[in-house]
């Protein structure tokens, strides 16, 4: 762990926290982060170890030092995109201009519903603070001066909210080192994106890694690269170049399945290809790959034959948008339970000895002292995690099993994608709608689901950029390194506070320069709307019943007052029992072909776009270790890892292109996107 690394490492934290927002809203490109495994950084990386260290042989990074690079680079990006500020921001301020056009919500004060400095402070101008925002300040070509942003009507927000996030992510930090040694080198996951990653860094004594001297790599990247190459050509000189399709419209087939049609499953037969998942297929179990792939369509026949029925199970019961109550959202809920409770019980002695180290007790298992820390700050963050949360208004007995959930939901992220190499996924039910679901409107009161929906808007709602997984991969990395894997820890907290003291204001800088339309609509108008809308209707809906909206019950009281919805129950309970009785039968039988984890992830977009790559990817494992044996497979694993790299470079080229164009010109380059995001 050098000094260079550190710094380089903070250094690129810095710099994707600075440029995300401009890369993914002003130039419109390839999102800079996105997903789970940024384009970006790890197509940087193979420029580095391609072009920089031959350069500087004498001097160049080592594969240690590289690690430990992309690992604090990695923590920061969970910063400037999905992970936090993406939402965060827009929730802060956007609530104040939605008023003013929403009778509803001036008649209901809902957004003065909320605690103070909660959101911006608009008591001094509310004219810069919100339409300055809306509207942008900049005159033309013109742009303003960082003094012009008002800054301290965002002060108090952000000396809450960020605090909040940060808790949560030490947390998160500490949780990911208490459990990597189970999941490393007792359940030996293969850890795909980790794999990829140490496979492109240099041995030692080397400055450029073993792979790249193998022809079948360059061969796989070549051949991906240029197909991206001359795709983005097209995007450019449509009258002179011929595209080479990546997707593939087979619509017309539904006719045969009307049933699969029916229940939404047209999407799957314009499938879009994603060699980079083809890839990553190949490195898998074969029937994660198969499960992944068969999932969306099972989901969908599913769906079909319900419909027939009058049942629609991503139809809401109550609520809208986000929040609502979906029975979708709470099969996958259950299924997040499902997979947590075989992952605490597969490693049960080891987490049994880590829990009672940490609480001062004896175990007679020996335990990585790293680990009993990891759960120590782990603790220790929770507590304070409920505390804050408290200190918002939400009463004890919901914030606790908010944290729980949250914590659950971010863990079995971090096991899905360590397991698959999935590179794009997000949870799929919000903690504030599961205890609306179960425990009943009553008995929350509608001001606590708001207060509660509000924290959604802000740590929870799309966390596809999450830090769990991002660290759950990294830390694999440094520990097939040699590096320290506590002590990189403490320097990823380092680089969130760095990530943080640069994405903030270089984002609040653009959008009051520019005008919320540089960002997207859906963070600017539809998560900043969904919490309050959703309040009104609970309030509304218990007034039409003659019960107080906002109530203020003893925990006896609320425990009288349940009242779960039959549907979210029975749905959450399904989603359970489908992930144990999956579980149970893979082990009971080695021909079994389906893997649990596809029901966390079969009623998913991910898997919509992405589980006919999947399909492909087992199929072309399946035909390689069958007709040419374990020999055969083994070599074709450069070609593959190949596939991974050309796809990552396909989409940087674009990226960096469209930079250098952008500030040639001023003029927008073409979109180009290649990985899903």
């Amino acid at each position: 762990m050098t000094p260079r690394s550190i710094f380089l490492g903070l250094l690129g934290a810095a710099v994707v926290c600075g440029t995300c927002f401009f890369n993914d809203w002003v130039l419109r490109q390839t999102y800079l982060v996105g997903n789970n495994m940024p384009a970006a950084l790890y197509g940087t990386l193979i420029l580095v170890c391609l072009v920089l260290n031959p350069i500087i042989r004498q001097h160049a990074l080592t594969g240690k030092e590289l690690a430990l690079i992309m690992a604090l680079t990695l923590a920061g990006a969970a910063v400037p995109g999905g992970g936090l500020v993406r939402t965060l921001i827009p929730s802060l301020v956007m609530p104040y201009h939605i008023e003013k056009t929403s009778p509803r919500w001036r008649e209901e004060h809902i957004v003065q519903d909320v605690p103070p400095s909660t959101l911006v402070d608009v008591s001094t101008d509310e004219d810069r603070v919100v339409n300055g925002y809306v509207q942008g300040l900049g005159e033309a070509d013109r742009h303003i001066r960082p003094s012009q942003v008002p800054w301290q009507a965002w002060g108090p927000p952000l000396c809450r909210w960020l605090p909040i996030a940060m808790t949560l992510w030490i947390g998160l930090i500490g949780l990911s080192v208490a459990m990597h040694q189970q999941w490393s080198r007792h359940e030996h996951l293969p850890y795909p994106i980790a794999m990829f990653t140490d496979a492109i860094l240099p041995e030692e004594g080397s400055c450029v890694p073993r792979l790249f001297r193998e022809r079948l790599f360059w061969i796989g990247t070549g051949v991906v690269f240029c197909i991206h190459l001359n795709n983005y050509a097209y995007t450019w000189f449509p009258e002179l170049l011929i595209q080479i399709p990546t997707s593939f419209d087979f619509r017309p087939l539904g006719q045969l399945f009307p049933v699969f049609v029916r229940g939404g499953g047209n999407a799957l037969l314009n499938p879009h290809i994603y060699i980079i998942i083809i890839g990553i297929a190949y490195f898998i179990p074969s029937d994660v790959a198969f499960s992944f792939g068969i999932g969306p369509f099972l989901w969908y026949l599913i769906m079909g034959a319900l419909a027939v029925y009058g049942i629609n199970l991503a139809a809401p019961v109550d609520g809208t948008s986000y929040f609502a109550l979906q029975p979708q959202s709470f099969a996958l809920f259950g299924a997040n339970i499902g997979v947590i409770a075989v992952v605490l019980f597969t490693g049960r002695r080891f987490y049994t000895a880590v829990a009672r180290r940490a609480v001062g007790l004896s175990t007679p298992d020996q335990v990585w002292d790293g680990a009993v820390l990891g759960f120590r700050v782990f603790l220790v963050a929770s507590l304070l995690l409920v505390t804050e949360l408290r200190m918002l208004g939400i009463q004890t007995v919901f914030a606790v099993p908010y944290v729980l959930f949250m914590v659950m939901g971010f863990v079995v992220l971090s096991r899905v994608i360590a397991e698959t190499g999935l590179i794009y996924l997000k949870c799929y039910f919000w903690p504030c709608a599961v205890l609306w679901g179960l425990l009943g409107a009553q008995t929350l009161g509608a001001h606590q689901i708001l207060l509660m929906m509000l924290v959604s808007t802000v740590l929870f709602i799309d966390p596809r950029e999450a830090l769990m997984p991002f660290m759950t991969n990294s830390l694999k990395v440094l520990e097939t390194r040699g590096v320290k894997v506590d002590r990189a820890a403490g320097w990823c907290v380092v680089a969130l506070v760095i990530g943080l003291a640069v994405a903030v204001p270089v984002t609040l800088y653009i959008k009051y320069d520019m005008g919320s339309a540089a960002g997207d609509s859906w963070s600017t108008v539809t998560v900043p709307q969904v919490a309050f809308d959703n309040a009104i209707m609970i309030r509304q809906k218990l007034r039409s019943q003659g019960l107080s909206a906002d109530a203020e019950l003893s925990f006896a009281e609320r425990l009288g007052a349940i009242a779960p919805n039959g549907t979210c129950v029975l749905m959450t309970v399904a989603g359970l029992a489908l992930v144990l009785a999956f579980s149970a039968a893979r082990l009971r039988f080695t021909w079994w072909p389906l893997h649990p984890l596809l029901f966390v992830t079969w009623a998913s977009t991910p898997l919509r776009l992405m589980g006919v790559s999947y399909l492909i990817g087992w199929a072309v494992k399946t035909g390689i270790a069958r007709y040419g044996g374990s020999h055969t497979y083994n070599r074709m694993k450069p070609l593959m890892l190949g596939l991974i790299a050309g796809e990552v470079l396909g989409a940087l080229f674009p990226t960096l292109f469209g930079a250098i164009y952008y500030f040639i010109t001023n003029i927008q380059p073409k979109m180009f996107n290649v990985i899903p995001g």
